[in-house]
């Protein structure tokens, strides 16, 4: 969440194939890598100069729901004096990014649905559209969600795995990067990766919350953020605060390799599911991944990286360093939806706003979509891998 990790479900169990998927193993698996780097100089926006090639939004404009709420999270996000430093970002001012969004507010204000808002926009807007991963528009979309866990703010019997706070000798810079370990010399070190963390104990005494289930601890770090539930029902809110400065490592390769799980079957509820017959082999397997998250309480919905709440299918995120904040997106591609028992993946077209950020979610080929609480955002997350295009929205 803000500053989280932000790997999707998909990320998390490190595969290419998903229930719903179109297309056989082998054809996803073959495809370019979606984490491309953007060429030196190279902007991730570019602007569509054919009328032609703008989409259609009449679709999404016929369904707005909680899209006004998210567009006054960015508004008050950019009203921050600190969000101007990270404008321009390309070809879009800080001040171009606010009048855009104050317009739209103005169109879906005047009940303009449909057909009627497909038409202000293609007179009104500039479309952008994402280079992607192949510098012709190629974007992979994943979902992400926050899970909600059942926790203790004092350690028992049942709970006694922590998330901990963020330690004191952790330093990070003005924009939140890590900087790593304040040494009694105030000089930095790279902080220990998660195997050392587990196993010195150095966090004792900083635990935030304690959890009934060593995997479900992990999905909150891969997450970044948690919902939990005490034993008096209430909830506490665990939001990310920093992590230890590693580079995040699927654990499903050795998982696969070592016949823990198979291909076919691996999913997250597969997982979870080896997990609990096989509790002794949750450290074996999550120590692979180095990367280790600190928690805050967190009060109120999740939040993203501009330290907003985010909206379940109206927040994205994305790589902050070449995409604007905060500001007008359109999606175009395939997710899940929920129907019966099971879940499908359908045509979807929608707005949203570019809220959020992540260590996996890199370079112009990458889009993170916030499905929200609970399980069956969780099972949504999970779902959510397919190719599309992703456009951002600007005033003429």
């Amino acid at each position: 969440m803000k500053q989280r990790v932000a790997l999707s479900v998909l990320l998390l169990i490190g595969v290419f194939v998903v229930v719903g998927c179109r297309k056989p193993a082998e054809v996803i698996e073959a495809k370019p890598p979606y984490d491309n780097p953007l060429p030196p100089g190279q902007s991730a926006l570019r602007k569509i100069t054919n009328p032609h090639e703008i989409p259609d939004f009449t679709m999404a404009a016929l369904d707005v729901r909680d899209l006004r709420p998210a567009i006054d999270r960015s508004l008050n996000y950019l009203n921050k004096p600190s969000s101007r430093k990270f404008f321009p970002c390309g070809q879009i001012t800080h001040e171009k990014a606010v009048e855009s969004l104050k317009s739209f507010a103005e169109l879906l204000d005047s009940g303009l649905r449909g057909r009627q808002l497909n038409e202000a926009l293609q007179s009104r807007f500039d479309v952008y559209m994402s280079v992607g991963c192949d510098n012709n528009g190629t974007v992979l979309f994943t979902g992400y969600y926050t899970p909600i866990l059942e926790g203790s703010k004092v350690r028992t019997d049942r709970y006694k795995y922590p998330l901990y706070k963020q330690p004191g000798d952790m330093v990070k810079g003005e924009d939140g990067e890590i900087l790593g370990r304040r040494g009694a010399d105030g000089q930095f070190s790279p902080y220990p990766p998660r195997a050392v963390i587990e196993d010195s104990g150095m966090l004792r005494n900083t635990e935030l919350v304690w959890l009934s289930d060593p995997f479900e601890a992990y999905i909150a770090h891969v997450q970044g953020s948690a919902k939990v539930r005490l034993p008096d029902g209430s909830l506490m809110g665990a939001g990310y605060a920093a992590n230890n400065g590693h580079e995040y490592r699927s654990i499903a390769g050795e998982m696969i390799k070592d016949g823990a799980i198979s291909r076919s079957q691996l999913s997250l509820s597969a997982m979870i599911d080896y997990f609990k017959r096989h509790t002794e082999n949750v450290r074996k397997y999550t120590r692979l991944n180095p990367r280790y998250v600190f928690f805050r309480t967190e009060e109120g919905d999740p939040r993203g990286s501009l330290n907003e709440p985010v909206t379940p299918m109206r927040s994205i995120a994305t790589d902050k360093s070449i995409f604007p904040r905060a500001c007008l997106a359109y999606i175009a591609t395939y997710l899940p939806q929920l129907a019966g028992d099971g879940v499908v993946n359908r045509p979807y077209s929608g707005f949203a706003l570019d809220q959020d950020t992540g260590g996996a979610i890199r370079a112009p080929g990458r889009c993170d979509v916030y499905m929200g609480q609970g399980q069956n955002a969780g099972r949504l997350a999970g779902h959510t891998y397919q190719e599309g295009r992703l456009y951002y929205l600007f005033l003429k």
